[in-house]
């Protein structure tokens, strides 16, 4: 179990003026935010952190989705962070989601669910260091 999770906020929530709000809520529930970067994706970038989805038929639709406008990446910490996290968020679909959730606030579909979270702690630093320089580091 590590201490540190990734997370992206999406371009509808970038879009929708939720960001500092998600933010917010983030850092109430006891995460620090270690690393934050503000960035647009390109199509490539998009492809090769969604690359393990390729052979999904949402993949091309999630591509260009995630490159339709800018995003937030971070580094968070707290024990237990990425279960934590998970928790958090809510479910991929909003509708599902547990109320007062990140997802149940603020998305609006099982597409765009506003934010992204870390399913592992294997995957938390292969996402962060796609990101940021070192995962570890920060």
């Amino acid at each position: 179990m590590s201490n540190r999770t990734f997370t992206m906020i999406k371009p509808d929530a970038v879009a929708n003026g939720h960001s500092g709000k998600i933010l917010d809520h983030i850092i109430q529930a006891g995460f620090k935010v270690v690393a934050l970067k503000y960035t647009k994706l390109t199509q490539e970038q998009a492809g090769a952190f969604y690359t393990v989805h390729k052979e999904r038929p949402f993949y091309g639709e999630l591509v260009d989705f995630m490159t339709s406008g800018p995003i937030y990446a971070a580094i968070l910490e707290k024990d237990n962070a990425v279960a934590d996290f998970r928790d958090l968020i809510g479910t991929t679909n909003p509708k599902e989601a547990a109320s007062g959730t990140i997802r149940n606030l603020y998305a609006k579909s099982i597409d765009a669910n506003a934010i992204h979270g870390s399913d592992s702690d294997e995957n938390a630093a292969i996402e962060g260091n796609f990101f940021f320089s070192s995962f570890e580091r920060f």
